[in-house]
């Protein structure tokens, strides 16, 4: 029966049978089969014989049968049980339920008033298998069987099957081996008591029925018919059924048609033979029906239990996204390997693609355009700067460290197309390291600019004896120590943790991201340290310095491309960490171009300005005249403005200074003093500053 449940994937049954031992059994052994099968009962009612008197209990009944979802019901029980049954619900008729039922049925009496509409119209039926025998046939045929006022040559064969039947039924049949099982058991025991001696006087022996049971218990053989009978327990053979249909049709032409057997001798997945053409379906029903408490999960769901109701009940929910499920009722999804995905409908795997920030990707093709551009404008800028080196405005704002500033920045430009393209190893480890080294470099040359301009200030106060500091060029030692320092972090890197080639495969779907892995996140935050530190010490500087004079000087400039460098950087830590994929290199590259545009316009495009738009501002003529009214407002004297400006010219063109005795460790003697040194004096009284 479960075999027949799980051919048809009715997987939610009623169940019908008798409340005595045997049939406790029945339900026993029918649980246990259709547990293994996940196949659950929608309700199970045990009977009892008595039951069928009362209305009331049949109306019950009928409502469950009625109200319940299942479509297929089991009854089972003896011919008693089966007759009263279809007694008491034949006259009601009940449509769309497809009725599984043992073999006694197929011994009911169907009469006349039985119709082609009949609640148990093509009810399924299990009965034992048995070849028939023509002994049987030949044995009717020729007995004295009172035909009644039938001709003279009349035959059983012309009476219709539900009036006699000749073929032999299975209680017949049981009855058959029944007969041929005394017969081997008596011839058993005589043989077994001939050789014993005779009785009393030669008296035969008289037996007693106990005693054939002993035989008969160990009985087997094969009947006339080839079929092997064994009565031993030990031995039991498991026996094989024909699945038979009851087709009722009007004024008693009702017609038994196997439509399948079942064997426990053929191959597993193989023991149920049906034959589907010949089923005819109950009442109300069309075509296979279908008798689930739940439809099945398709591919892209899993099954998930309902607490309290049976196993066969459940809910469909969708596979989690990067699971999948491609065959029916699956308890859990799969999850995808980590070259692989799910689609969209949750039921097969799609391969990942490589993402990374290529070329020829739009947003790497704009970078890249970016980058190459703004490092020819920095060429550019340092093309003119040689050619017009002469001039004051970049005398005095020393040559030599913007070269180095104008450089490092091309390179800082040309370092982002490092981070574009299909990362390998050696390109991870250029990206970083580079970026470290250019970065710091140009950083430091600010911070060397903006010392240098602290110390040519610092010298209009008397008494200081700085000068040799700045005329040796001692702040751009600043340049090569910072350097050296960041080389040495970025070698600890390396060494400890070298950046390797790595994958990212969750965290954008259907891609894996190829990126660079930093290895030692320590050394990696401590070169990114480092260099923050540094660009803060340099914006602190600047900052400090912003209100000095202003004619030639460039600490307000630096200050601001200071500013810059620190917000675009500050700004890029959060982005950069909640980004992934190609925007995060996008950003990455970003911020590289943004902090190296700011420090290329805001240092240089004022004197760019000057000399190419403004050429008249850059003379040694006009620097020298006398300040304006606005500018004795600013500093409180027109004396103080020119003595000041005069000496950072003087130092930054490294020409004689009217204010010191020494000018490139030469004593500067005028023929009729200094003047001006008595000027100084009287400053030192608190007259200017």
């Amino acid at each position: 029966m479960v075999s027949l449940m799980l051919h048809f994937g009715w997987t939610w049954v009623g169940l019908f049978n008798t409340e005595d031992n045997y049939g406790v059994w029945f339900l026993s052994e029918l649980r246990e089969e259709m547990g293994k099968s996940r196949v659950c009962f929608a309700f199970e009612n045990m009977i009892p014989y008595n039951a069928f008197t009362d209305y009331s209990y049949d109306l019950s009944k009928y409502r469950q049968l009625m109200d319940s979802s299942t479509n297929v019901i089991i009854i089972y029980g003896d011919s008693k049980f089966l007759l009263s049954f279809i007694v008491k619900f034949g006259h009601i008729l009940i449509t769309r339920k497809v009725w599984v039922m043992n073999s006694p049925y197929d011994d009911v009496t169907i009469g006349k008033r039985y119709c082609l509409i009949h609640s148990f119209h093509a009810s399924l039926t299990f009965s034992h298998h048995h070849r028939n025998t023509s002994l049987f046939t030949n044995f009717i045929l020729k007995g004295t069987l009172d035909l009644g006022h039938c001709s003279y040559n009349a035959t059983l064969h012309w009476l219709l099957r539900h009036i006699f039947d000749m073929t032999m039924s299975e209680e017949s049949y049981n009855i058959y081996n029944a007969v041929y099982a005394l017969a081997h058991a008596l011839h058993q025991m005589f043989l077994h008591h001939m050789e014993e001696p005779p009785g009393y006087k030669g008296q035969p022996k008289t037996f007693l029925s106990s005693q054939l049971h002993p035989f008969l218990k160990k009985i087997q053989f094969t009947n006339p018919v080839g079929d092997q009978v064994v009565l031993n327990e030990e031995r039991k053979l498991e026996a094989e059924y024909d699945i038979k249909s009851f087709w009722n049709f009007p004024e008693g032409l009702g017609q038994r048609v196997k439509v399948g057997e079942f064997s426990p001798y053929r191959p597993h997945g193989q023991q149920l033979v049906l034959f589907e053409n010949l089923i005819e379906w109950p009442i109300g029903i069309t075509k296979t029906p279908q008798s689930v408490c739940t439809e099945n999960c398709g591919p892209g769901f899993r099954k998930a239990s309902l607490e309290g109701n049976a196993t066969c009940c459940f809910d469909c929910i969708l596979c989690p996204e990067n699971e999948i499920s491609n065959v029916t009722d699956m308890e859990q999804c799969v999850r995808c390997a980590d070259h692989q995905f799910a689609n969209t409908q949750r039921n097969h795997y799609l391969r990942k693609t490589e993402s990374f920030l290529a070329y020829e990707h739009p947003l790497g093709l704009a970078l890249v355009c970016t980058a190459l551009c703004c490092s020819a404008l920095t060429a550019a800028v340092l093309g003119v700067f040689i050619k017009h080196q002469d001039t004051p405005i970049f005398k005095a704002n020393n040559r030599a460290l913007s070269y180095i500033l104008l450089i490092s920045l091309t390179f800082c430009f040309l370092c982002s197309l490092l981070f574009l393209d299909r990362p390998n190893t050696a390109t991870c480890i250029l990206q970083h390291t580079t970026f470290a080294v250019v970065f710091t470099v140009a950083v430091s040359t600010v911070l060397a600019k903006t010392i240098t301009v602290v110390l040519a200030f610092t010298l209009t106060n008397p008494g200081r004896r700085i000068r040799p500091w700045l005329v040796s060029g001692a702040p751009n030692l600043i340049i090569p120590i910072c350097t050296l320092i960041q080389v040495t972090l970025c070698g600890l890197w390396l060494v400890i943790s070298p950046l390797f080639v790595d994958i990212d495969a969750h965290s954008e779907y259907g891609h894996i991201i190829i990126l660079c892995n930093m290895g030692s996140l320590t050394t990696f935050y401590s070169f990114l340290g480092y260099l923050g530190a540094l660009a803060l010490v340099s914006f602190t500087v600047a900052f400090l310095v912003r209100n000095l004079p202003d004619t030639f000087n460039e600490a307000k400039f630096l200050t601001f491309s200071m500013l810059m460098f620190c917000s675009v950087w500050l700004t890029f830590l959060p982005v950069y960490h909640s980004t992934k994929g190609k925007v995060m290199v996008a950003v990455e590259v970003f911020s590289i171009l943004a902090s190296s545009g700011g420090l290329l316009s805001c240092i240089f495009a004022p004197k760019c300005y000057i000399l190419l738009i403004r050429p008249e501002k850059s003379s040694l003529h006009r620097f020298r005249e006398r300040p304006t009214e606005r500018n004795k407002s600013k500093v409180g004297h027109k004396f103080c403005l020119e003595c000041l400006e005069e000496t950072l010219l003087a130092i930054m063109l490294n020409e004689k200074d009217p204010f010191s005795d020494r000018v490139q460790g030469k004593v500067y003697k005028g023929k009729n003093g200094n003047p001006e040194r008595k000027k100084l004096k009287k400053a030192k009284k608190g007259q200017i500053l």
